[in-house]
């Protein structure tokens, strides 16, 4: 007869597992690091040449399952029987790609780095039922325009504006932002808080306002600030830097499979793809100053703060939820939610317990 398991015996189980893991992890990062710096090394006499060249160039669509072969503009297509487009809007001097779908209150779903709209999928039809889902591609990512300045929270908050601006809603719009998609979340909610209801942050934190536990932990950020050279030693081996962070970041990596993977690294692999993404990350010095300014007001509307449970890049268990300690310097009205067995990919990992508390959210 077999043993009935408990969740808690459960969980500890996968995470024992899990730190099994661990080290064949930290080492595979080493080894894929060491390959990418002795195959770009050849490239180094050409780094300024690079860096000129990729602020020139234009973006390529991106192709998914959703639009293989087909033009952006116009497109319809189905996720589980409901129906999404993709468009394109002029907006703050780029063109923003954003995909939308079903009706009633505007719930506007931002991505996070190495993403694009793409990180929604498993979300947006549940949620299309009940609201108008806009889940747009951030500036220089997807399907968007890939300008060489503007990635910075107050930029592609105007971005987002104009953006919602154009299509007219006349009610207040349900804001959900992950990672650099949160900063932007952020900056519309503070500079325009009287077109927000509420907010959802996921997983992320806020220049200028740190956790102390999280000092030091995000090694990548501090690698992306530096100029040109995460460029150089990336190129060409986009698939395998991306996939340490979608591998060493999601708990279950099973959800974030090789297909969706071939789809983000489409995008990202795209002339400047990976350029826009790591602007992000230059950002941060900038967005430290916006986010103080913004600060000395602080948001009223109310706002939950999602944070991951088990990350392996970090060595197992989260020490906490880094978004609500970083929101609460931003907002009065902040609750944290800590997904269980889920790493940083909430939307991908653990959609049905998302749909869940967004719509427990927006209802509340």
């Amino acid at each position: 007869m077999n043993k009935i398991v408990s969740d808690e015996e459960w969980v500890e189980a996968h995470k024992a597992h899990l730190k099994k893991g661990i080290l064949y992890v930290n080492v595979a990062v080493v080894a894929a690091l060491a390959v990418m710096i002795f195959t770009a090394a050849p490239f180094a006499l050409n780094l300024q040449q690079r860096s000129i060249a990729q602020e020139q160039e234009q973006p390529q669509e991106q192709q998914t399952v959703y639009n293989a072969g087909k033009p952006i503009e116009d497109l319809s297509f189905e996720i589980d029987n409901v129906t999404f487009s993709h468009h394109t809007a002029s907006v703050n001097g780029i063109q923003m790609h954003y995909v939308i779908g079903g009706q009633g209150d505007p719930v506007v779903l931002l991505h996070g780095w190495p993403q694009t709209w793409y990180e929604w999928r498993h979300v947006m039809p549940a949620l299309a039922k009940n609201y108008t889902v806009v889940a747009p591609d951030l500036r220089g990512l997807g399907d968007s325009s890939k300008p060489v300045t503007g990635y910075d929270g107050n930029t592609t908050a105007e971005d987002l504006y104009q953006l919602i601006s154009q299509l007219g809603f006349d009610k207040k719009i349900y804001l959900v932002g992950h990672d650099v998609g949160a900063q932007t979340a952020y900056s519309y909610a503070a500079i325009h808080p009287d077109n927000v209801s509420k907010l959802v942050i996921m997983d992320a934190v806020f220049p200028g306002f740190f956790p102390p536990n999280f000092e030091g932990a995000c090694w990548w950020c501090s690698f992306h600030q530096t100029r040109d050279v995460p460029e150089l030693l990336t190129a060409g081996n986009e698939r395998e830097y991306l996939s340490w962070h979608y591998l060493g970041l999601a708990y279950n990596p099973e959800a974030i499979n090789g297909a969706d993977i071939d789809t983000y690294v489409s995008s990202y692999s795209a002339p400047g793809g990976m350029r826009a993404g790591f602007e992000y990350y230059r950002a941060f010095p900038m967005n430290i100053e916006q986010n103080k300014a913004l600060s000395e007001t602080k948001l009223q509307i109310p706002v939950l703060a999602l944070g991951g449970d088990i990350y392996p890049a970090f060595g197992g268990d989260a020490p906490g939820n880094f978004a609500l300690e970083s929101m609460q310097g931003l907002a009065e009205n902040v609750k944290g939610v800590i997904v269980p067995l889920s790493g940083h990919y909430i939307a991908e990992e653990r959609p049905a317990f998302l749909i869940k508390e967004l719509i427990k959210f927006f209802n509340e």
